[in-house]
């Protein structure tokens, strides 16, 4: 597993690179996904490609599976989940708060997750069983016990219907929590849980890309994660936060 996590770490850094690098550029190659405010741009497909280029010369025989539309077979058992630019609309503002996010996966679940902050050159970065690190320093969720001074962080989607019922759930939680944060980025959200700069996190309609390194870290880290049901025909999401307000954020989120 370290060499799997190491791999991860450098690629993430290369790719990370790229980012910073266009950062200050007028942004190319703008195109639409699932609506008009879900935008993909060049360096999305540039970090992409850097990291499939360097995942496959490593691991020939890794599946490899991209938001940008990655899709190679293997026949190893493992496949490599990757988010090249998790933050899109943040780049493109000139918002400096976005990730590249590698996860690998094997028969039993995340087994390396990376989450690269390029702006801040921060790495957060775990292997299962072996706790979560940020920059090599071991990190912690947070010990928060009362749901109602929790810090909790959420995300929107990109279609309408989704994002209104995503609207009414935040106004459910809000009058409950410390207060709310919308970083917009999903994967820099849960390594911040496990870093203890967050105390829970929910967020409904996410694609396994977008978490699957995070909810590995936060895991590791010593949190709880678990799957959100669909709202509005849209994809599962995620909830997670620290072991004694998890249940109670679950609750609040679900209605229950």
């Amino acid at each position: 597993m370290q060499g799997l996590l190491d791999l991860a770490v450098s690629a993430a850094h290369e790719a990370g690179a790229l980012l910073r690098a266009r950062f200050a550029s007028a942004p190319t190659g703008l195109t639409s996904k699932s609506s008009a405010t879900d935008v993909v741009s060049d360096a999305d497909r540039a970090a992409e490609e850097l990291l499939v280029g360097r995942l496959r010369a490593a691991c020939p025989d890794d599946s490899i599976i991209g938001e940008e539309g990655a899709a190679l077979e293997g026949r190893s058992g493992r496949a490599w989940l990757l988010d090249p630019l998790d933050g899109t609309v943040n780049f493109l503002y000139g918002i400096p708060h976005f990730c590249v996010s590698v996860a690998c996966l094997d028969e039993g679940g995340a087994v390396v997750g990376v989450v690269h902050d390029p702006m801040r050159g921060e790495t957060f970065a775990t292997t299962r069983g072996a706790g979560a690190t940020r920059d090599g320093v071991p990190i912690r969720v947070s010990a928060a016990v009362e749901l109602a001074t929790s810090l909790v962080a959420t995300g929107f989607g990109y279609r309408a219907e989704v994002r209104a019922a995503q609207a009414a759930l935040l106004a459910r939680v809000l009058p409950h929590v410390r207060d709310v944060r919308r970083g917009g980025s999903a994967a820099l959200d849960l390594a911040w849980l496990a870093a203890g700069r967050h105390d829970g996190y929910y967020e409904a309609s996410l694609r396994p890309w977008d978490w699957a390194a995070g909810a590995l870290l936060v895991r590791e880290a010593g949190g709880r994660v678990e799957d959100l049901p669909p709202i509005a025909r849209s994809t599962p999401g995620v909830i997670a936060a620290g072991p004694s307000i998890f249940d109670a954020l679950r609750a609040l989120v679900q209605g229950g």
